[in-house]
């Protein structure tokens, strides 16, 4: 099990609409095309837990920075399996911060921030459509 730390106060506002939070969790996650049909997920007190297996790192990174990035949502613990688990590597947008300054800071350029976009894609719809405290993927 590992547990990713989120900031409680940005995100997506997904609670409070008619649904349990794990219910509106499932259809965000639903909503940008992610499988989660091998998982469970359960919310309590700002901890999102999820157990279960993915289809791939990638897509289980995807699901993690989904179920995180929601106002309200502090931590994620999970416990979801893969064929070839891999370290990820997350970055916690920053005010002022670019794709591009990010990218520079990984990869020493800034033109590598499609890399990062894409990584991203569908939790991000435009490049520069990010916002402080989101947590992204930076792929390799």
């Amino acid at each position: 099990m590992s547990l990713f730390k989120f900031v409680k106060g940005a995100g997506d506002k997904l609670f409070g609409r008619g649904k349990s939070e794990p219910e509106a969790l499932k259809a965000r996650t639903d909503q940008l095309g992610l499988d989660t049909s091998g998982l469970e997920i359960a919310y309590a007190d700002g901890q999102v837990t999820t157990s279960g297996r993915a289809s791939s790192q990638e897509e289980k990174e995807k699901i993690l920075l989904a179920l995180g990035n929601v106002e309200g949502v502090e931590t994620v613990d999970e416990a979801i399996e893969v064929d070839e688990p891999a370290e990820p590597v997350f970055y916690t947008v920053k005010s002022g911060d670019t794709l591009g300054a990010i990218a520079q800071r990984h990869y020493g350029k800034a033109s590598q921030f499609t890399k990062i976009f894409e990584a991203n894609r569908p939790l991000l719809e435009h490049p520069d459509r990010i916002y402080p405290g989101q947590v992204l993927r930076i792929p390799e």
